[in-house]
């Protein structure tokens, strides 16, 4: 005879948890990363901000620094200088762009201390200096080649048309061969790795995570063009050219994730006006004669 115990189910109900599956042999769980409190990011916003406020410092100091010697060289052997004679004096601005180099290479090694932590971490790493996962090297270079080109194409467009007057930086080019030389080697060999890991990648990244993607694309644009409006600040086509370069930057950077696409554009676009720094002075010359 069937008694009404004899029907229970022994089964767990459904509302009780069962064990987790256990993991198939080779398979790992990866754990769960922590959530990033709003307030660490925003200090980390503040540690970016402040490497920032560092390669300025060292942009504005380390020239003059440089320039000192030379300075009191002129000041005693021809007595106190002028400012109209030391802004005209042709050995004074080529120093001035010559210790751009170092001044980029102590940003650099400011850069790679506050990255790796002092060395605890891998840099090229940390800061994704590399292609995207789902584009290999060759079309990623032959893209950046390509997007460089039409921003240079674009630049030059705005310029004509627009017009303007010269800048500074064009004064200082113009003021010897040897300033336009030195100004082409830095904008070649130091100024695209040494921004792009600054504005790129330390700030972009801080932004990002404190601010989402398009206000970090704002901000990281605007900052990167306003730097290089005292370069050239009476002259709106060449800021308006600097403007979308700096938002085509990083929008690569936002879109991609990575920052080698962005300093390979970067480096493309400064590699063909150095070219035509160097070599314009003797098509003139050849043109003319």
């Amino acid at each position: 005879m069937f008694t009404e115990e004899s029907s229970q189910q022994i089964t767990p109900l459904a509302e009780q948890p069962g064990e987790p599956p256990a993991p198939s042999p080779g398979e790992t769980i990866q754990p769960t990363p922590p959530k990033l409190e709003w307030w660490a990011a925003w200090i980390d916003v503040v540690k970016a901000f402040g490497l920032w406020i560092l390669s300025v410092v060292l942009l504005v100091f380390v020239p003059i620094i440089v320039a000192v010697p030379y300075i009191i060289y002129i000041w005693t052997k021809f007595g106190p200088p002028p400012p109209e004679t030391l802004g005209a004096d042709k050995t004074l601005l080529f120093l001035s762009i010559v210790a751009v180099f170092p001044t980029h290479l102590l940003t650099l090694l400011a850069i790679w201390l506050f990255v790796t932590r002092r060395g605890r971490e891998p840099f090229w790493k940390t800061v994704k200096f590399e292609w995207p996962e789902n584009v290999g090297p060759v079309i990623g270079t032959l893209t950046s080649l390509l997007v460089a080109i039409v921003l240079l194409i674009l630049a030059w467009l705005i310029t004509q048309f627009w017009g303007g007057n010269k800048t500074q930086l064009d004064l200082l080019i113009e003021s010897s061969l040897p300033a336009r030389f030195a100004t082409a080697f830095v904008a070649v060999v130091t100024a695209p790795l040494v921004e792009e890991l600054i504005y790129r990648g330390v700030l972009y990244s801080a932004l990002e995570k404190a601010t989402g993607m398009i206000m970090a694309i704002i901000l990281v644009s605007l900052l990167f063009a306003g730097v290089h409006v005292i370069q050239y600040f009476n002259n709106l086509s060449v800021i308006a050219a600097i403007t979308l370069l700096s938002f085509t930057l990083t929008i690569t950077r936002a879109v991609t994730g990575k920052l080698l696409p962005c300093f390979i554009i970067h480096f493309v676009f400064n590699g063909i006006q150095a070219i035509a720094l160097v070599v314009g002075p003797f098509v003139d010359k050849g043109g003319t004669g």
